[in-house]
């Protein structure tokens, strides 16, 4: 019996830890929001290459 690599499955969704903005300025809050939207962006990334393989495979098998 073959032993499954725990990189091998699904990865549960990493919970993101919400800061406390006292005392943080107006920079700080500013840099953390670039940082939020980039990681949007990468996820927003992984959506559409999904997206086109599923189309890509739906196109493949689509019978007539």
């Amino acid at each position: 019996m073959a032993v499954m690599d725990e990189e091998a499955g699904p990865r549960r969704r990493q919970v993101l830890e919400k800061p406390r903005f006292d005392g943080w300025d107006v920079g700080q809050l500013q840099d953390y929001i670039a940082e939020l939207q980039a990681e949007i962006a990468r996820a927003e990334i992984a959506i559409g290459a999904r997206n086109d393989h599923r189309a890509a495979a739906e196109a493949f098998f689509k019978k007539g």
